[in-house]
């Protein structure tokens, strides 16, 4: 038999002695080496992976979907928490938490509808009675412009001009086109006062299945923090309405008899609106409630806007530093700056919505956290009560040798020759 290539390249490069022979070539089906093949577990970590992405990319979809939801279902959780305390009231006095949350709702729809109502007939007649004395203004403004200016201007070209040039036929033409997105957000409004109004109701009707169904799945232990955050939850959300509420009844009695002084019409509708503006659109609500009472009192006498401007300054000033600070002591006991920062972030976070409920979430969390934070006593330092001192002669440790070492150098400067000696020296002298 013919040796092959193998076998003479074999006898060609003989083994050393005392060497194992080179391995050979693998026979038939055998398995390659350990580290040449993939490992078992990496297709099903490859999977894995595969799946958490795509679930992490469903809920990223769905949450960014269901964003408007959430919102609502959490400004109806703090809506049910404000009428929390008034449904318990009535519940504990025998009425089905059912038809007390009912009634409380009756009544702020029928508050709310008369407020609206009010206000809308209001300014209905504010507005017919600008255009039909138009005329009159745009003549004496006319009168007041030829006068001192010495032009020759008419109404009649005036209103011409207007009627035939191309903003008012371009604004004719976008407010047309604008009916239809503005009827479309009025029904979105509606729709979402309406899912807001819902979930609030059920929210306080069903309070405590509500309460025992987050319990059931919990620890008796946590179960008993979270009664206490909800209970502080419900205090401070609904001592925050009612506090306010209380000085929007207030501030709209001050300004009504101010505005009754000066005889300006519609002054309960306009005392409504300064009150409740006011006092629930945080930050610039003051500014946005004044300015209507002002434009209404400029109609009938221009000092008169500036008297209820007077007003309106001065007693917020009063409000600020005398009125909130005793009614809010005991329901929503936060810094101003915090108030104020809480403000900003609530509406970056969810517009005027998050404006409103912005400072009853903080307080919440303010008592929340301060219920679990251990506190000690502070020492008694100058620099806790505002003292500069904080070194030796200075209020601190050694102060009182520095101050007899300060007092011997002044008694050694009295003595030196030359100085002048107090007068009772010079009496022992003479």
């Amino acid at each position: 038999m013919a040796p092959t290539e193998e076998t003479g390249q074999a006898a060609q490069h003989p083994s050393a002695p005392g060497m194992p022979p080179p391995p050979g070539p693998p026979v038939g089906g055998a398995d390659p080496p350990p580290g040449s093949r993939m490992p078992r577990w990496l297709p099903r970590a490859m999977l894995l992976a595969l799946a958490l992405i795509a679930l992490f990319q469903l809920g990223s979809w769905a949450f960014h979907e269901l964003t408007g939801l959430l919102i609502n279902i959490f400004i109806a959780f703090f809506l049910a928490l404000a009428v929390e305390p008034a449904v318990s009231w009535m519940a504990v006095r025998g009425v089905r938490r059912g038809l007390g949350t009912f009634l409380v709702f009756v009544g702020v729809l029928i508050t709310a509808a008369g407020f609206v109502t009010l206000l809308g007939s209001m300014l209905a007649g504010q507005i017919i009675k600008i255009v039909e004395d138009f005329p009159e203004y745009l003549d004496s403004v006319i009168n007041w412009i030829n006068t001192h200016f010495h032009t020759e201007l008419r109404r009649v070209d005036i209103q011409e001009g207007l009627l035939r040039s191309d903003w008012l036929r371009n604004y004719v033409q976008n407010s047309a086109t604008g009916v239809l997105d503005v009827s479309t957000q009025v029904l979105g409004g509606l729709f979402q006062l309406l899912t807001v109004g819902l979930f609030s109701f059920y929210f306080a009707a069903d309070g405590p299945r509500l309460r025992r169904t987050i319990c059931s799945v919990l620890p008796p232990a946590r179960q008993a923090e979270v009664l206490r955050a909800w209970e502080i939850a419900v205090n401070k959300t609904g001592g925050y309405l009612y506090s306010r509420g209380l000085m929007a009844l207030i501030s709209g009695v001050a300004h009504y008899v101010l505005l009754e002084i000066l005889e300006v019409p519609y002054a309960p509708v306009l005392a409504v609106w300064v009150g409740l503006v006011s006092q629930f659109i945080p930050t610039i609500g003051t500014y946005l409630a004044g300015a209507l009472p002002m434009l209404i009192a400029f109609t009938v006498d221009p000092w008169y806007a500036l008297w209820v401007l007077i007003f309106v300054v001065i007693y917020q000033q009063f409000e600020n530093y005398v009125l909130q600070p005793k009614l809010t002591a005991r329901t929503v006991d936060i810094h101003p700056a915090v108030a104020f920062g809480s403000v900003v972030m609530g509406t970056a976070l969810l517009g005027a919505v998050g404006a409103l409920i912005a400072i009853p979430v903080v307080a919440t969390l303010q008592a929340f956290l301060g219920a679990y934070v251990k506190r000690y006593d502070v020492t008694d330092d100058p620099r806790v009560h505002g003292h500069r001192g904080t070194g030796p002669g200075e209020g601190g440790p050694g102060s009182g040798e520095r101050r007899t070492l300060v007092a011997r150098v002044r008694h050694l400067w009295a003595r030196r020759p030359g100085s002048a000696r107090p007068r009772g020296g010079d009496t022992e002298d003479s």
